[in-house]
């Protein structure tokens, strides 16, 4: 069925429908247009446009097509323009004539508004919720090694000792905002649309407020121009997808080069890991890696639709039809990434005398000594410049911090007094750094117990 067509002396070509046509992939709003339809009928109720009688038989029919809807079949053979059109001629099968008054000064220019926006605060709501899920995740694989240490890292480099919870820390709070940045995007999302027209307003005398205390809506929309040209809202999403396919991305990064064979920090578990068709002794971190080419996608889904609607005119443009396809696509991207991202956290094995080898051999505590020696009296600036000496004679001479001792510090420089010495086991220098924010072990763990009480009251 179509929703036009009068001032037309013949109907559109096959390959304009083929291309035009949307219902293949629109068709997942069905349950939103549904929900719509029904507050929609409801208001022109209350404008005296349906009869209560009519109102419910509009409701009842609705009803059942959303539970047909269920069944994939329910669409087979289908070549309606979009799911719009294909709704509206269910409900002509079922209540015959009566179908024809259900788009009374209704605009598919809104109706698209309405039923994006009812989806999307459901993908909002799913996003936030798996989210919550892999921030659980991290937060117990650190309470399953509350003392491990491993190097921190800048440029790939070994710099400073950590603490293992004050790593996955790191990740909880990017995830933390992420969390945030999806409850924004439903904030923006969560406005009504109905009662705004093609772009000019409805004609009809509808009760906006009430159509959005209907559908649960906080507010409704200012300007009926600004409805059918907007789509803020789904560009609001696909930063916030963008922005947390990038910290899984980061992590994903992260945990397929701790896992390998070059740092052998860590071991995924099977059920995450895959092996390779020719070598036998592979075990391949391509839940990981998966993620990380996701992430691709979902940056390209908000490029698609920045680049859609730049430059485009007041009010609705059939360009904007291309919002949903990276709009959707993004959604599963991102939700099914964040599903496996937790799985993955549950698998994590950590070798816990790996990292701390690699933090012990190394010279992650020489920051440590030279903080040592300005708190002792010593400027910053000469204190670094000997902490670097004594590294350059380290390196020179093959010896590791363990190598060192009070008596032989001190012989290199007598800025070293014996306290310094304790300082060259890296779990030692991380008792320094009790700042809030830092990896000192009691910051840490008030840190963690900080973290879950977040996210037991994160709304």
């Amino acid at each position: 069925m179509k929703l036009w067509g009068g001032r037309f002396e013949t109907g559109p070509s096959e390959i304009f429908e083929r291309f035009s046509n949307s219902l293949h992939f629109d068709r997942r709003l069905i349950d939103a247009d549904v929900r719509g339809s029904q507050a929609f009928a409801r208001s022109l109720t209350r404008a005296g446009v349906l009869t209560e009688d009519e109102c419910r038989t509009i409701v009842d029919a609705f009803d059942s097509i959303r539970a047909d809807a269920a069944d994939p079949a329910f669409f087979a053979g289908a070549t309606d323009e979009d799911v719009h059109s294909f709704v509206i001629g269910k409900l002509g099968q079922r209540v015959g004539a009566l179908a024809g008054k259900i788009h009374t000064g209704r605009s598919r220019n809104e109706q698209v508004s309405l039923d994006v926006r009812l989806w999307l605060r459901d993908e909002c709501d799913h996003s936030r919720a798996l989210l919550q899920d892999l921030m659980q995740a991290l937060l117990d694989l650190a309470a399953k090694y509350p003392h491990a240490v491993i190097p921190g890292y800048t440029h790939l480099r070994r710099a400073q000792p950590v603490l293992w919870p004050h790593y996955l820390l790191a990740y909880f709070e990017m995830f933390a905002r992420d969390f945030e940045r999806f409850g924004e995007a439903r904030r923006r999302t969560n406005v009504m649309p109905l009662g705004s027209g093609a772009l000019a307003g409805s004609g009809f005398p509808h009760d906006r407020e009430a159509i959005a205390r209907d559908l649960d809506f906080a507010e409704i929309t200012r300007n009926s121009m600004d409805v059918s040209a907007d789509r803020d809202f789904a560009l609001d999403y696909l930063y916030a997808a963008s922005v947390a396919m990038i910290h899984l991305s980061r992590l994903s990064e992260d945990w397929i080069l701790y896992s390998s064979e070059e740092f052998g920090w860590m071991e995924l578990g099977d059920g995450v890991t895959s092996g390779s068709s020719l070598m036998p002794q592979k075990k391949n971190p391509d839940s990981l890696e998966l993620i990380r080419g996701k992430s691709g996608r979902v940056l390209g889904s908000l490029n698609s639709l920045f680049f859609t609607m730049k430059g485009l005119p007041l009010t609705y443009n059939r360009d904007m039809q291309e919002d949903k396809e990276p709009l959707f696509d993004a959604a599963d991207q991102v939700n099914g990434c964040l599903e496996m991202a937790a799985c993955v956290a549950e698998s994590v094995v950590l070798k816990e005398q790996v990292p701390f080898d690699a933090a012990d051999e190394s010279w992650v505590v020489a920051t440590d000594l030279a903080e040592a020696l300005a708190r002792n009296g010593t400027a910053f600036h000469s204190a670094h410049q000997i902490v670097g000496r004594l590294v350059l004679e380290s390196v020179r001479s093959g010896k590791k911090p363990g190598d060192w001792n009070a008596e032989s510090l001190a012989a290199f420089a007598p800025e070293f007094t014996p306290d310094v010495a304790r300082l060259l086991d890296p779990r030692e220098g991380m008792k320094t750094r009790e700042i809030l924010g830092g990896t000192g072990p009691e910051t840490v763990a008030a840190a963690l117990v900080t973290a879950r009480l977040r996210l037991a009251n994160l709304v």
